[in-house]
């Protein structure tokens, strides 16, 4: 059998798998936290000319520039947020490939060990410069380490369960932008709200040792008989006894020692090399936006931490929603993909024709959409890339498109400070960003109800691609017509 059929016998969601899954997905409430510890941790207070502010504000910024203008030092919140994801970007890079080479749970667990050593250490920072490499060091673990847990929800399961478990990982993270607006709200000494939203990864860490390595990548690397064994302890943990899995094997999967596809395979290969070019595009551009308009938060006037939850939970419709258009023939992953990227930057656009604040139809309001709008965008990449990458080059195109995408989270930083040249400046620059992405988006072929490729043979196979035939975009299939005459000739 092979492997869908393998996983539609020992169960595709089971209640074993929804135990795995559902660790995983509260992992994303620690990484949440983490992603936005510097909205809180940086707080820039009102200046007054008093030496002390009188406001509640404690942060590295009112730590470290007790007597002069809080401003002159702020810069450093929007370098350490930057550092932060520049270490998400390496992450990325490094733990991608060298899960597909090595594993999974190796990587992963690595990755979330020294997230939460480093984690302690941007607690404890004696000065800015240090708590600086600590973010750095911290957004390399989460950034490689988050990428397999991706993964890892995905690959536990069934085909037919990936938009669920993508979307129950992405809706959780925005539960945890929530969660940690209320943490900093009872927690306001910002060391101590370090601490506090880095212990949970300690207990997550030790719950994780216990998962298993991923079925679908010791499969696409040859490990037949291991990945029949976790599949018939699946079987017997889901409650229907020790069931005999024998898979099929193909010819990418029957030498363990054969050299493995790696990022230069991203490039040569035809259909590959158009897919990943959007979409790193399309991922730069979410990224930017989803973070940009979430920092920009933490400079809302009023109640901060108020604001940072409302951004949070403003997400949470977004879920339900892309549940519902992703599963429809008639819209499917890339038209809806397309389309909430596009309401995105239009929301952003309509921001510079209103108030504010002050009424319901105002510019807090509008973002608040606009955020919505690309979360739903940004959570429907994430399981859309999955699908458009064979397994064994899976994480190795995730690694690429979130290293495009943490580029947007590098810049996502500075692009409110672009308010100080125009009120409206930070917003054009949303808005550019979705709808240029959404169109990019169109030239992707549509995934829904067609199988997953194993391998790049499969790929590139002519059965799978007159299965994908209805959807390819002409620019691909030309290219792989173009990459199969030229091997002819």
């Amino acid at each position: 059998m092979d492997l869908e059929e393998a996983y539609q016998v020992v169960g595709e969601f089971g209640r074993h798998q929804k135990r795995m899954i559902t660790i995983l997905v509260l992992l994303q409430i620690y990484m949440a936290c983490q992603s936005m510890l510097i909205i809180l941790v940086g707080a820039v207070p009102e200046y007054h000319i008093e030496p002390v502010t009188g406001q509640d504000v404690n942060s590295i910024v009112t730590e470290d520039s007790r007597y002069i203008h809080p401003y002159l030092n702020a810069y450093k919140v929007n370098l350490a947020g930057s550092l932060f994801f520049a270490g998400v970007l390496i992450g990325n890079v490094l733990f991608g490939p060298l899960s597909d080479k090595i594993g999974r749970k190796p990587v992963f667990l690595t990755g979330l060990f020294f997230e939460v050593l480093f984690g302690y250490g941007t607690a404890l920072a004696p000065s800015y410069e240090i708590f600086a490499v600590s973010r750095l060091l911290v957004g390399m673990m989460n950034g490689g380490m988050a990428l397999v847990c991706f993964v890892l929800t995905q690959e536990y399961v069934g085909k037919s369960y990936w938009a669920m478990t993508g979307t129950l990982t992405n809706m959780t993270f925005a539960v945890g932008i929530t969660l940690f607006a209320a943490l900093g709200y009872y927690v306001r000494p910002w060391r101590n709200l370090a601490t506090a939203a880095n212990c949970p990864g300690l207990l997550l860490f030790l719950l994780c040792v216990t998962l298993p390595e991923s079925p679908r990548w010791l499969y696409s690397r040859g490990h037949t008989e291991k990945a029949e064994d976790i599949l018939q302890d699946f079987a017997v943990r889901n409650g229907k006894g020790r069931i005999p899995v024998k898979l099929r094997r193909t010819v990418s999967t029957c030498s363990p020692d054969a050299s493995s596809p790696g990022v230069f395979q991203l490039i040569t290969h035809p259909i590959l090399r158009w897919r990943t070019v959007v979409l790193m595009y399309v991922w730069y551009a979410c990224s930017l936006v989803y973070y940009g308009l979430t920092l920009s938060a933490g400079e809302d006037k009023g109640n901060r931490y108020l604001s940072v939850a409302m951004y949070g939970l403003v997400e949470l419709p977004a879920y339900p929603l892309c549940m519902y258009f992703i599963n429809k023939q008639w819209a499917g992953r890339r038209k809806s993909m397309s389309n909430f990227l596009a309401f995105a930057g239009i929301s952003c656009l309509l921001t510079m024709f209103v108030p504010e604040s002050g009424s319901l139809l105002s510019a807090t309001s509008l973002a608040l959409v606009g955020k919505l709008m690309v979360s739903a965008a940004f959570n429907i990449v994430y399981v859309y890339t999955s699908e458009l990458y064979p397994t064994v080059i899976r994480n190795a195109g995730l690694g690429v498109c979130s290293m495009s995408c943490r580029v947007g989270g590098i810049l996502a930083p500075f692009v409110p400070s672009m308010k100080s040249l125009h009120t409206s400046m930070p917003f054009m620059v949303f808005c550019l960003s979705g709808i240029s992405a959404a169109c990019l988006g169109l030239l992707l072929p549509e995934t829904l109800n067609k199988p997953a490729a194993e391998t790049l043979d499969e790929l590139s196979s002519p059965t799978y691609q007159r299965i994908l035939k209805p959807q390819v975009h002409l620019l691909e299939e030309k290219h792989l017509i173009d990459h199969n005459g030229t091997d002819s000739d």
